[in-house]
């Protein structure tokens, strides 16, 4: 008897599910999760090509600006190495997070959530830190272009990390087990990552990148 009505909701590309079907009420989220997934998954790798895409111009401005004859060195507080420790903790605490939540372990990922969240903010916490031992070492940024540079590239840096906070914030009171709350736990590790992979190039240029090297790399030396 139904046969007609179900044939011409298929063929108007209308599917209607059960309420006792899989994905249904209170773990509805699951069928709503894997809607959404591919466009939330797709939507943050072009974001973070975006944000690439910048900080590898502002690295470029950097290179082209260490050849002046004003630029001097600064030294690294200590600080920026706890950042990078913190970082890195946040980074692991938010994999366990994303490994729990795929294998259904949602206690323990909204634990291991929290601590990758905590350890985001201390990272933002140990930035502000450095930047007032450089400031009380008389490194501002209007002063040496270097410690220009460490400004600006920490502060794009820090914006970014803050970003993520308010994204992890909603995630953090997200109360679901289903496909969707375990997305926006894997979306999270993988910004965590990507923030960690940018922190590293951002600090090794910091770091390590001197003029010298830069005219020997480039053949000038």
């Amino acid at each position: 008897m139904n046969a007609d009505p179900i044939a011409a909701d298929a063929r108007a590309g209308v599917f209607r599910v059960s309420p006792d079907s899989p994905g249904s009420g209170a773990g509805g989220d699951a069928m709503h999760g894997h809607g959404q997934s591919a466009p939330g998954s797709t939507g943050l790798w072009v974001f973070m090509g975006v944000v690439t895409a910048l900080f590898t111009l502002f690295l470029a401005a950097y290179i082209m600006r260490m050849d002046s004859p004003d630029w001097h060195r600064i030294a690294l507080p200590w600080q920026v190495w706890l950042s990078t420790v913190f970082l890195a903790a946040a980074c692991v605490a938010m994999a366990v997070a994303s490994r729990a939540a795929s294998a259904g372990r949602m206690a323990q990922a909204r634990g291991a959530l929290r601590l990758g969240g905590l350890g985001a903010a201390a990272f933002v916490g140990s930035q502000l830190w450095a930047w007032s031992a450089l400031y009380a070492a008389h490194v501002v940024p209007a002063g040496n272009p270097a410690g220009s540079f460490f400004y600006l590239l920490t502060a794009m840096h820090g914006l970014h990390m803050i970003g993520g906070l308010v994204g992890f914030a909603f995630v953090a009171f997200d109360r679901g087990s289903g496909t969707r709350t375990q997305l926006r736990i894997g979306l999270c590790a993988r910004y965590w990552h990507f923030l960690l992979a940018v922190w590293v190039v951002l600090l090794a240029a910091l770091a390590w990148l001197t003029p010298e090297l830069v005219n020997y790399i480039c053949g000038r030396g």
